[in-house]
């Protein structure tokens, strides 16, 4: 387990491990008030919060897992569907005595967060959809290699060929390909930062824990196509960096969730905790306040663009258009795009 460097975080949060759903789920805890759980990515862990983690404990309970098969939870043969991790996360909370909650996730943990929504929609007050696609629902565009999607997805979901070709350059793979490439602040995640990464996923089953939740998108798609014939009716906020995801996250989400607006963080890549924590936590705040009648909002910076359900409909993404992390944009799409 990590050793936190700040004795101001370490006053207000404290780590556990509690044993939900045949597994053991380490989980970092702290705060005061209604429940928010963070789901974190891939290839981070609960750390990717710890910069926004302090201003939300002000005013809730703050509830940061590491998801099966990734940084000190167990790493189990099998369950890494997102309807299975999802159901460890639902233990987790009603372990800890809560019931309805605000849920974030990034990258796989969104994937998590709306299979927990679509699971127990009575459970989840407000949805956060940050910096995702998901399986069935827009994903599979985006790993078409041909018409310039991830390469990364594919590989990561092929058998035991990455663990064997990461192991020991775990480092290397993370920062040359993932850190550095998906942001817009090459420097965001900072070398003390990836060491704690690399510390995680090269341990015992580390890499292969990982590694699974991909191996899962197939199964992931069918169930999401069945749980996406009933939209989400609880507020849902998507979130997109744009140098990465941008407003394809609201164009996948669209599809499965009813009451929902979307939001396009300028100067800001992949890693929306790490590159943007504070408007993160403004936009989260303003967010979690509104009344459960409103539309989702939020503050509209002058450098950041809000769209929302009626600004764009969804006709299928085009891929010829994808974002810059996974292809350079031709110059003449680019005024497809329009800032605020």
């Amino acid at each position: 387990m990590m050793s936190d460097a700040n004795a101001d975080f370490n006053q207000v949060f404290s780590h556990h491990t509690a044993f939900v759903n045949g597994i053991r789920q380490h989980y970092v805890i702290g705060g005061k008030g209604d429940p928010v759980v963070l789901l974190h990515g891939w290839p981070q862990t609960w750390y990717e919060w710890r910069r926004i983690m302090p201003a939300l404990a002000e005013k809730y309970t703050v509830i940061a897992p590491d998801l099966r098969g990734m940084g000190d939870s167990s790493k189990p043969s099998a369950g890494y569907d997102k309807r299975t991790v999802a159901e460890d996360i639902h233990q987790l909370v009603h372990l800890l005595g809560f019931q309805q909650t605000f849920l974030i996730g990034h990258d796989i943990g969104a994937m998590v967060a709306y299979a927990y929504a679509a699971a127990y929609p009575h459970h989840v007050r407000r949805l956060v959809f940050a910096e995702s696609l998901l399986p069935g629902f827009g994903l599979e565009e985006m790993m078409d290699v041909w018409r310039g999607g991830s390469w990364i997805l594919g590989f990561n979901m092929t058998p035991d060929i990455p663990e064997a070709l990461v192991a020991g350059r775990e480092r290397l793979y993370f920062e040359s390909a993932l850190y550095k490439p998906a942001a817009y602040n090459p420097d965001a995640i900072a070398k003390a930062d990836i060491e704690e990464y690399v510390r995680c996923y090269s341990a015992p089953g580390g890499l292969r824990g990982g590694f699974e939740h991909y191996r899962a998108f197939f199964e992931d798609a069918k169930h999401n196509r069945e749980s996406g014939k009933t939209k989400l009716q609880m507020p849902v906020l998507a979130l997109g960096g744009d140098s990465c995801l941008g407003d394809l996250v609201l164009k996948s989400m669209q599809q499965v969730a009813a009451n929902i607006r979307g939001v396009v963080l300028e100067r800001c890549g992949h890693w929306l905790a790490e590159e943007r924590p504070d408007y993160l936590v403004e936009l989260l705040l303003s967010f979690f306040a509104e009344s459960d009648t409103e539309l989702p909002s939020a503050p509209k910076l002058q450098s950041d663009r809000v769209t929302d359900t009626q600004s764009r409909g969804y006709g299928g993404f085009d891929t010829t258009i994808l974002p810059p992390v996974l292809r350079q944009r031709i110059s003449s799409n680019n005024s497809n795009i329009v800032s605020g």
